[in-house]
């Protein structure tokens, strides 16, 4: 017959294989109770199991574990954060970086969208809703008025007991209030001599999360109406809200709050909040700047030292610090004598 495959030669298993491939429908049409509880195999696959001797009713050794490493279970996705962004006045003439901001943020792949400051209750009523329903991240990003507007949406969640992932004022408007207990994480980014906005926030009573201020008073090129616009802003911001989802909030040790005025020509390093490290005997602040790759100035004003000042064995140093773990390079000098 030259290998053809008839009828005659099929053993009833096999027979039944072909059977129920040829005829869609047929098993659940007539119950099979086997069938429906083990997938039917194919006709290759019902043909090698005819053709392959069964060893274990021979009491040959059983056939060698199946050592394909298992598929992986996807990690539990992570909530996505939603940011909402509050233009100040005239803000579809002064306050286009907050429509900037969130078109990168969109093309990061985060839910961000941009309104103005006068429909803050609206907003925040809206907001309030979606959460109940699906909690998320929250971030709140303002301008001028916005930003104000970013400060009082905050304390409404507040009193819903809703959490604030992150609040960042930028230039907010004078009068604005004070950081409530529930943000986790605030940034303002400020210029103190300036009459349209100049807010200089303060944590409330009871504030306990991550809180950072600069004053961009001594930066020229600075005004109110681009300092929503800095490029460099921008970037930042994008990459510490890509992160919100998966880097708590909550850190070991002493949360110390960072207030800074920027010095002339130095770049803006948005840090969350201070870490305390003791130093070594003989220790400066320019040790640790070298340790923990960060600028000098920003030790001297955390620590209201003077740069070349020593230290003492155990002295309280406060680190300018991101949400991360705080790694140095390198062990400091004085501590490989």
């Amino acid at each position: 017959m030259c290998g053809d495959v008839t009828s005659r030669h099929l053993s009833p298993r096999l027979a039944f294989a072909i059977w129920a491939a040829a005829i869609p429908g047929a098993i659940p049409a007539f119950g099979v109770e086997l069938a429906l509880a083990r997938p039917v195999p194919s006709i290759k696959q019902a043909a090698a199991s005819e053709a392959r001797p069964d060893t274990q009713s021979k009491g040959s050794p059983s056939a060698p574990p199946d050592t394909t490493p298992p598929v992986a279970e996807p990690s539990p996705i992570q909530p996505q954060g939603r940011a909402y962004l509050f233009r100040g006045a005239l803000g579809l003439i002064f306050s286009r970086g907050m429509d900037k901001l969130a078109a990168k943020l969109e093309r990061a792949g985060m839910t961000a969208n941009v309104y103005e400051f006068t429909i803050c209750n609206l907003i925040t009523s809206t907001a309030i809703e979606d959460y109940k329903r699906n909690p998320f991240p929250i971030i709140l990003i303002g301008h001028s008025m916005g930003g104000r507007c970013a400060l009082q949406f905050s304390e409404t969640l507040r009193d819903e007991g809703i959490p604030v992932s992150l609040v960042v004022t930028i230039d907010p408007a004078h009068l604005s209030p004070d950081v409530p207990s529930n943000v986790e994480r605030f940034i303002n980014i400020f210029l103190s001599k300036d009459v349209l906005g100049g807010g200089d926030i303060k944590p409330s009573k009871g504030f306990g999360g991550h809180y950072a201020s600069y004053d961009m008073a001594q930066h020229g090129e600075v005004l109110h109406i681009n300092i929503d616009k800095m490029d460099l802003i921008h970037q930042q911001l994008v990459s510490k809200i890509e992160q919100i989802a998966v880097t708590p909030a909550k850190t070991e040790g002493e949360v110390v709050p960072l207030r800074f005025v920027v010095p002339p020509k130095a770049d803006v390093e948005l840090w969350d909040s201070g870490a305390v490290v003791s130093a070594h005997a003989g220790d400066t602040l320019q040790t640790f700047a070298l340790l923990y790759h960060l600028p000098l100035w920003s030790l001297v004003q955390a620590n209201k030292l003077q740069e070349n000042a020593p230290l003492a064995a155990g002295q309280r140093v406060v680190i300018p610090r991101h949400l991360m773990p705080l790694i140095p390079a390198a062990e400091p000098v004085s501590q490989k004598r």
